[in-house]
């Protein structure tokens, strides 16, 4: 049997940019959408590499099991030691940001200061002992910063959690989290392809907390409202909203790079925001990671493209 690139996720529209850059170089894959299916754990995997793509927000386009099928999917890969790229480890990472946040600080990457709470009574208790105004609530597990709602005071979040617009998290985990505010009102997003640094992209939060940079959460998408137009920033309309920049945080690059290594994640968009004094805090990792095109037509640089050739590579080492 030919050996291959298998992707494994649950979203065709974010999955369709891999497979047409793998196209192009001629590689042959085969796409696994893990929504639902089967697993005869008694019978060898094929040959090749396999590439996890699975998202945290999966349960918003009612795949709602799907990274708990996916998880034994990669067991019984890692069983058969298949290669894997963000294999099991990674996952965890991708839905549970509890781990995300406990894991940064071993690495002496500052996150800001946050308290996980199971139920309403404990989520107010939680922004009390928080004891920091604005504050804000995110779920533990989410992507696309679904979730995410800032509070000037206690009364506002009492109000909100009693009330039918108050969302929970899938694994009803609620972050309450000090609110960092950046003086430009934006957030940088460093992404990585096989642990290595590629590039870094400035996103204006002008708009609200939902920053997917997928092109089709630039769309009005249902399942990633940004309320802005292809490119446009979400307020004058007059510069992008994702523009790749220099990132001048070196040596927090290089213990993202360490963090990766250390944490067997191959793939992903780490973001952090700068306060008014100039300290990056680190909040979110993103191991099913996505890319826009304006941003990166602008600059020249192809992160689907940089990853198709990355699988290439490994696919080749496979005996």
């Amino acid at each position: 049997m030919q050996k291959k690139v298998y992707i494994i996720h649950e979203n065709d529209e974010w999955t369709v940019h891999l497979t047409k850059r793998l196209d192009e170089l001629k590689l042959p894959y085969e796409s696994w959408h893990l929504d639902k299916g089967m697993l005869n754990l008694n019978k060898e995997p094929p040959r090749g590499v396999f590439y996890n793509r699975m998202s945290a927000s999966s349960h918003t386009r009612g795949h709602r099991y799907a990274p708990e099928f996916t998880g034994a999917v990669i067991d019984w890969l890692e069983f058969y030691n298949r290669k894997i790229f963000n294999g099991s480890n990674a996952l965890r990472f991708e839905i549970n940001k509890v781990k995300q946040y406990t894991h940064l600080e071993k690495e002496g990457i500052k996150t800001p200061k946050t308290l996980a709470a199971l139920g309403k009574e404990e989520i107010l208790k939680a922004a009390e002992e928080l004891n920091t105004f604005p504050f804000i609530i995110k779920h533990n597990r989410a992507g696309r910063g679904l979730g995410v709602n800032l509070f000037k005071s206690i009364n506002e979040l009492d109000i909100y959690i009693n009330s039918e617009s108050f969302e929970d998290s899938i694994d009803g985990i609620s972050l309450i989290q000090e609110y960092i505010k950046c003086p430009g009102a934006f957030i940088i997003r460093s992404e990585f392809i096989g642990q290595k640094y590629l590039y870094s992209v400035k996103v204006d939060t002008l708009g609200g907390f939902e920053l997917c940079p997928a092109d089709s959460c630039q769309i009005g998408s249902m399942f990633c409202p940004v309320g802005t137009a292809p490119g446009e920033s979400s307020e004058t309309g007059t510069h992008a909203k994702f523009e790749i920049v220099e990132n001048p945080y070196t040596e927090l690059i290089m213990k993202y790079e360490d963090f990766l290594v250390k944490n067997n994640i191959d793939v992903a968009g780490i973001e952090f925001i700068v306060d008014e004094s100039g300290l990056a805090y680190t909040y979110d990792v993103n191991t099913n990671t996505n890319y826009n095109t304006q941003a990166e037509e602008k600059a020249g640089i192809f992160a689907m493209l940089e990853l198709a050739k990355f699988l290439a590579k490994e696919l080749e080492a496979v005996k």
